[in-house]
């Protein structure tokens, strides 16, 4: 394993970010490669409130402090990788699933010397700065953290210690992601309070984004 180096509504994009004075990086790590099929497209492309998804979910990690922040892309690549820029992940196995898309991301990730990555998704735009700063601030190699919310509830935003990266790749197949591994780990797992702040219902079809 690679040496590492020894934060109802969302929030607005822009805030200071979390721990100003921590040196250890804390990833983000945004999954944006879907097709959207009962969408109608791939939601990474889709306006909302004016400005692309992927974009806005972007901005949301680097203002909640997240370093470096990456996305990872596989339908539309070109045209999502042209919103982007930079920190492009490509994943030429999305049609398989969410899964391939967290274990590109990760793999990416090993290339940094971030000690954990907040992991988001592009179909959340309730999961805003706040949340993330929040469950970013549980970040420790072998930390294993995720939003609660009502109902005993979890998701969105999800923190991966550098430690669990290797087994949550693993465990990552077809549309599962991380959720495999976390039920695994669950006497581990730091649910953070997030529902005060956040809403990590995802945009599933065009009516939702509409309200």
């Amino acid at each position: 394993m690679r040496k590492r180096r020894p934060g109802p509504a969302c929030k607005p994009v822009g805030e200071e970010p979390v721990d100003a004075g921590r040196t250890d990086p804390v990833a983000g790590l945004l999954l944006a490669a879907g097709a959207g099929r009962r969408y109608g497209g791939p939601k990474a492309l889709v306006a909302f409130q004016g400005q692309p998804l992927v974009l806005r979910s972007r901005d949301v990690l680097v203002a909640a402090g997240c370093a470096p922040v990456l996305v990872v892309v596989g339908a539309r690549a070109e045209a999502v990788t042209e919103l982007v820029h930079s920190g492009v992940v490509r994943n030429p196995a999305w049609p398989t699933g969410m899964g391939s898309s967290l274990r590109a991301g990760l793999a990416a990730l090993e290339e940094t010397t971030a000690l954990a990555t907040v992991v988001t998704l592009v179909d959340m735009p309730g999961v805003g700065v706040e949340a993330v700063r929040r469950v970013a601030a549980a970040a420790r190699p072998d930390a294993l953290a995720v939003g609660g919310y009502h109902g005993d509830r979890w998701g969105h935003p999800v923190l991966l210690g550098r430690e669990h990266w290797a087994g949550a790749a693993a465990s990552a197949t077809r549309d599962r992601g991380a959720r495999y591994y976390l039920r695994q780990h669950r006497d581990i797992v730091t649910v953070v309070p997030c529902a005060d702040v956040a809403d990590a219902q995802d945009l599933d079809v065009p009516p939702k984004i509409r309200r």
